[in-house]
């Protein structure tokens, strides 16, 4: 993080990136002698409501983060910044968002946790546009117009009141990531399935340390008590209340309930109850530490591409391996009228052996079970997401492996990520050609 008085010294010449974060009332005038360099700008966590009209000034601007601020309107001087491709405006108090807001280049744009009701039509007049996260907010239909984003791969509208997902939406040839419980056009969980799950006291639970921290919560390795006597090493993830950029976290909860039990999956052991602070959480089987994740988390540059190790290499057993649990994994989930809405590399926990775990339910949204035109078409949004993990996991395969086998799944992989959503493969069909591999 850098400071107010680092950048008027004329300290922070020639960076590419700056961070200002402490209670900032005005844009800092001092940031325009960073124009000639200044590539991506943080000001995230501060009390501003607006922005210069003539920020255009920084010419190679392509980030933009103004998170946790007062800006109640999207500021229409971004529409001028010609090298913008990100803005990210999360947690403020935005309910107007002009079409002369959109920069020509708007790749990847945030407005989680707002209060926005509706969005103009330029927004699909944006022909780079990739990732749209708009959970959070008060939109009760979708601009038509998004129907020409023919690039929109990622798209969160949880926790809106949308009472329909528009027919086109489930049609865009490149959509691969959907999130879109808490509206009123989602699927309840499976009741039953959330009243049978055990109780766990908090009492009976003894934390040890942090395993891990995400945005719906905290992840801790804990001694469980049961009523047998046994203490048993298990996680605890405890949820935070605020609103992520997948949705809620109790929405999240509900789906690692209703997922049920399958052996590509975190097992569930109970929800826990009598929480002195009232906080909601899960007891989950504790995972081996030789699991590591797949990948890295997608990077500004790569947008909605996770980031491999650049030494990562698959011997043939443990990429098949890999890709027959993970749609082992998503089948079983689609059954349970579960679309997961993250299938990424980043969310799966994989051994030397090829094992694997499809983790990180923040995301996921309940549809109908029974066969429908558009249950299929969102299950089918989930195929388009294994067909470019299925590539991943090719790109990355040891030298050795058989023309054959490598054409087949090639096969496979293009099947799952063509154009037209219904002509893909279910996760049945997509199971035994891997079977038969």
């Amino acid at each position: 993080m850098h400071t107010l008085a680092q950048l008027r010294a004329g300290e922070l010449s020639g960076i590419t990136r700056l961070d200002l974060s402490g209670g900032l009332t005005e844009f800092p005038r001092e940031i325009f002698d960073l124009a000639d360099t200044l590539e991506v700008l943080n000001l995230s966590g501060n009390a501003l409501d607006r922005l210069p009209d003539d920020l255009h000034r920084l010419t190679r601007l392509r980030v933009l983060f103004c998170s946790d601020n007062l800006f109640t309107e999207l500021p229409a001087c971004l529409g001028r910044c010609t090298a913008l491709t990100m803005i990210g405006f999360k947690a403020n108090r935005i309910d107007d968002v002009p079409g002369a807001a959109l920069p020509p280049l708007l790749r990847w744009l945030i407005l989680t946790d707002n209060c926005i009701e509706t969005l103009p039509s330029e927004l699909g007049e944006r022909p780079h546009l990739q990732k749209l996260m708009l959970s959070g907010n008060r939109l009760q239909t979708l601009p038509s117009s998004l129907s020409h984003c023919l690039r929109l791969e990622l798209i969160r509208v949880a926790a809106n009141r949308l009472t329909e997902l528009p027919h086109w939406l489930l049609t865009l040839p490149s959509l691969t990531w959907l999130a879109y419980a808490g509206n009123p056009l989602e699927t309840e969980a499976d009741a039953a399935a959330l009243e049978a799950t055990p109780r766990i006291d908090w009492a009976a639970l003894r934390l040890e340390k942090q395993l891990g921290e995400g945005a719906s919560g905290v992840i801790s390795r804990a001694q469980w008590q049961r009523g047998d006597g046994v203490s048993v090493p298990v996680a605890v993830k405890l949820y935070k209340g605020q609103m992520t950029s997948d949705g809620s976290p109790l929405h999240e909860m509900n789906a690692c309930i209703t997922a049920g039990r399958h052996p590509n999956l975190i097992r569930v052991e109970g929800r826990i109850v009598d929480h002195p602070d009232g906080q909601q959480g899960l007891v989950m089987q504790l995972i081996d530490p030789s699991y590591r994740n797949l990948a890295g988390l997608p990077s500004l540059a790569s947008c909605s591409r996770d980031v491999y190790a650049d030494d990562l290499r698959l011997n043939t057993g443990v990429a098949l391996r890999i890709a027959k649990g993970i749609a082992s994994a998503a089948g079983h989930l689609h059954a349970q009228g579960i679309t997961h809405g993250d299938l990424y590399g980043h969310n799966i926990l994989v051994n030397d052996q090829g094992d694997c775990l499809l983790g990180d339910f923040g995301a996921a949204s309940f549809h109908a079970t029974a066969d429908s035109p558009q249950s299929r078409a969102l299950q089918r949004l989930e195929v388009r997401a294994f067909g470019v993990l299925l590539g991943e996991l090719l790109a990355r395969i040891d030298a050795g492996f058989s023309v054959e086998r490598r054409v087949a799944l090639e096969e496979l992989e293009r099947r799952c990520c063509q154009a037209d959503v219904l002509g893909r493969p279910g996760f049945s069909e997509i199971s035994e050609v891997l079977e038969g591999l």
